[in-house]
């Protein structure tokens, strides 16, 4: 009677199945769990469309303000244009809050003629930085509601010297960053030690920034102890 090795062959096949064996035999995984599918929340229940001053997607025609000199952002007094823009959306959406805070007016009446608006304008510093591509600085600033609250805005100038905002974002300002043609705002969460970040690119078809990712990072570490906390 001849007599057949099995063994390698039992354990090669075993090896193949699943990934689950090794030199002593099968492994378990542990009970993982039942699979469910989602479960949608009020799935008849669905929101208006937006209003046409409210779609997203489109640049906004700063009203009231000359044609930019030179085609660029350089030489445009900054707080000038917030004031032109806020006041417009105030007025377009009646104080309602959909276009802009509606403390935004108030707040802007702390501003000064001064060319920096005065130790208690709440607008920031303007930053210019091209995040167009197009070779030139757009206006990145924001303008400061009740020391936690912000609207983001940044602007730029058309070929005929029209300004235009091409985003506007009311946000907790954790963080903001510029890098190449991409604008990254940082916002706390619920979760103490997260922070999401919304990425946001230039468009060239729209001709505004667009949401480009969201993303949730790491809140940096207190150098005192450690802990991770946002703010």
């Amino acid at each position: 009677m001849r007599c057949f090795r099995v063994l390698p062959v039992l354990a090669a096949v075993l090896t193949t199945v699943g990934g689950c064996a090794d030199v002593e035999g099968l492994r378990s995984e542990g009970d993982l769990g039942t699979v469910h599918a989602p479960e949608t929340l009020w799935g008849d229940i669905h929101p208006d469309p937006p209003a046409p001053d409210q779609r997203p997607g489109t640049a906004t025609v700063v009203p009231g303000l000359p044609k930019a000199p030179k085609g660029t952002m350089r030489d445009v007094n900054a707080l000038d244009v917030v004031r032109a823009d806020v006041t417009a959306s105030a007025a377009q959406d009646g104080g309602t809050g959909r276009l802009v805070d509606p403390r935004a007016l108030q707040r802007l009446a702390l501003c000064t003629q001064a060319v920096d608006g005065g130790p208690d304008c709440p607008v920031r510093p303007a930053v210019l930085r091209d995040v167009t591509g197009n070779g030139k600085a757009e206006l990145i600033t924001a303008l400061d509601i009740d020391g936690r609250l912000s609207e983001l805005l940044v602007y730029t100038v058309r070929d005929d010297g029209t300004i235009v905002r091409i985003l506007s974002r009311r946000a907790v300002l954790e963080g903001v960053e510029v890098a190449a043609e991409h604008l990254a705002v940082r916002e706390p969460t619920s979760n103490p030690k997260k922070v999401a970040v919304s990425d946001y690119a230039w468009d060239p078809g729209a001709g505004i920034l667009n949401l480009s990712q969201l993303t949730l990072d790491d809140c940096p570490a207190d150098p005192s102890d450690g802990r991770r906390v946002c703010g």
